[in-house]
């Protein structure tokens, strides 16, 4: 049976369990190359996801290109979007990041 007492070992006058002092995750974009094989033919990828912070953002990026095969990447460019792009691919993409993707746009 799962303890569901909602107690906080947090000392008193902190309250660590309230949504709102959670870091908000951002929408980055991460402009690059990339190729599946070592020194292979490199082509231009787009990744946006949401993460709290440009370092998450990079980390899960790389880990979301070798899930996809790429071998190798150079990330040129990091951006945060403020609102839904109005262009395709970039508007899909957006809207599957809002609900936890990451999503890697490859431009042969």
């Amino acid at each position: 049976m799962a303890d569901n007492d909602n107690r906080s070992d947090a000392p008193a006058g902190d309250d660590f369990a309230n949504d709102d002092d959670l870091p908000e995750a951002s929408v980055f974009i991460i402009i690059g190359q990339v190729s599946r094989e070592t020194d292979g033919e490199k082509i231009q990828v787009h990744v946006m996801l949401a993460a709290p912070d440009e370092d998450s953002a990079v980390r899960e990026t790389l880990n979301a290109l070798a899930r996809e095969g790429f071998a190798e990447a150079d990330l040129d460019q990091i951006g945060l979007l403020e609102g839904m792009p109005e262009e395709e691919p970039h508007s899909t993409a957006y809207e599957g990041v809002l609900e936890g993707e990451v999503d890697v746009i490859t431009f042969d």
